[in-house]
């Protein structure tokens, strides 16, 4: 700018344009990474349902992610988020040996041919 000068009001407001434009630039990046996030959640998302479908068999989890609450058919609706699949003789030691009862929905019992 020229210091002899002052500020025009036309100078102002193509000062304060700039400011939005980049202010509106940031919060676009910001959106832009929200958007991001958001798109890496979902697909981690479908990929561990596709997993937990995709497994004849599976053992749900308890909240300490160690103990083992149910054991699922494949693909069960009430399998919980802290599901993961399993081969068939882990999931006949999980009810007969380890104690793990069979989820009421599906009963992988009756499916394996082990009654309680």
């Amino acid at each position: 700018m020229n210091e002899d000068r002052p500020l025009t009001r036309l100078d102002m407001l193509r000062f304060a344009r700039r400011v939005v434009e980049h202010q509106a630039a940031r919060q676009l990046a910001l959106m832009d990474r929200w958007i991001a996030d958001e798109e890496r959640r979902e697909a981690e998302r479908r990929r561990r349902i596709g997993a937990r479908q995709a497994a004849e068999w599976a053992i749900e989890r308890g909240l300490n992610g160690r103990s083992p609450v149910y054991v699922h058919v494949g693909g069960c609706t009430g399998a919980g988020g802290r599901t993961r699949g399993v081969g068939r003789e882990q999931a006949v030691r999980a009810l007969t040996e380890e104690g793990v009862p069979a989820c009421p929905l599906c009963r992988p019992d009756t499916a394996l041919g082990i009654l309680e």
